[in-house]
């Protein structure tokens, strides 16, 4: 008799369980994005929407909400301190999320999240203007040795991916540029166009559409990207560092473990659509995807390679 009823109450909550996933999503679904309308961030969101809302199912309804500042840390505090209830994501940039709680005050951890799905991983580029007489990294390098300090590189602002990608060069090579930091991805690409400074930090995403006016030296992929398919790769160079910036979505941490994973069984199948795969190619997106524990270890290398710059070159 006791078997019977303990299996009665096994069997009862199997099927309360299955009952709540199946309400969720009862209501919209909240996806904070931490910077404007049009950005880089916000174009992956919304490419990344209806296939979202296709793939979770049960009438689900993602609705967008831009709330920029603070590199992105407004939006992501919001997350962190939301309910873990499913209707509240946003998403999640590395390295700048991690540098936030170095730099500032931070009202959250890497534990504050569940880590739901990694989709970009945007690797950096070094770059010259195509007036340049430095053609190649190898000739790059050899000028630095020569001489330094006197090559200018410009980067997109301080405790991003591009200020971790000059640090890492300048490591693997042993060799002295001049840090030049711009407000953003733009000001940067500007100025490396006008021969301002004498190299630059990009993503690749950066370069599509400018190639008539910005070199690419070497990009900083495990392997060759189809945006710069004749580009080689810092490894292949001889340089073993690979960087980039990092786009995903996390959701609060505490989340249940059947509204995580069937948030995370959306994401893989929309990484999976080949309709999503081309959007993502049309707005210069390079794609790549880590779920659950696999973004969570992302996070934490991201994080103490971030500790290591913060360290020996504080960067405010």
């Amino acid at each position: 008799m006791n078997i019977f009823r303990t299996a009665m109450f096994a069997s009862a909550a199997a099927l309360v369980a299955s009952a709540a996933l199946a309400e969720y999503p009862e209501r919209d679904i909240e996806l904070l994005v931490g910077f404007s309308a049009g950005g880089g961030t916000d174009v992956m969101a919304r490419t990344l929407e209806p296939f979202l809302e296709k793939y979770i199912g049960d009438g689900a309804n993602v609705v967008i909400k831009n709330i920029p500042g603070a590199s992105g840390q407004i939006a992501v505090t919001q997350v962190a301190e939301a309910e873990p209830d499913g209707y509240t994501i946003g998403t999640y940039n590395l390295p700048g999320v991690m540098a936030r709680t170095l730099d500032r005050e931070a009202d959250y951890t890497a534990d504050s999240f569940t880590y739901l799905a990694n989709v970009v991983n945007d690797p950096n580029v070094i770059v010259t203007p195509q007036s340049s007489s430095i053609t190649s990294m190898a000739q790059l390098i050899e000028e630095a040795e020569a001489d330094p300090g006197a090559i200018t590189m410009g980067i997109s602002g301080l405790g991003g991916d591009d200020h971790f990608m000059f640090i890492a060069l300048e490591d693997a090579t042993a060799t002295d540029f001049t840090l030049v930091p711009f407000g953003s991805s733009a000001p940067t690409r500007t100025a490396i166009m006008g021969g301002h400074v004498a190299a630059g930090i990009l993503n690749v995403s950066e370069i599509a559409g400018f190639e008539e006016s910005i070199r690419v030296l070497a990009i900083a992929s495990e392997e060759s990207s189809e945006y710069a398919p004749d580009v080689p790769t810092l490894k292949s160079e001889g340089i073993d560092v690979v960087n980039g910036s990092l786009r995903g979505f996390v959701a609060p941490e505490g989340l249940s473990e059947e509204v995580e994973q069937k948030l995370m069984d959306a994401f893989r199948q929309t990484f999976d659509d080949p309709e999503f795969q081309q959007a993502m190619r049309d707005t210069s997106n390079p794609t790549r995807l880590s779920l659950g524990e696999d973004f969570r270890m992302l996070n934490n290398a991201q994080l103490e390679f971030a500790k290591r710059v913060w360290e020996t070159s504080p960067w405010k």
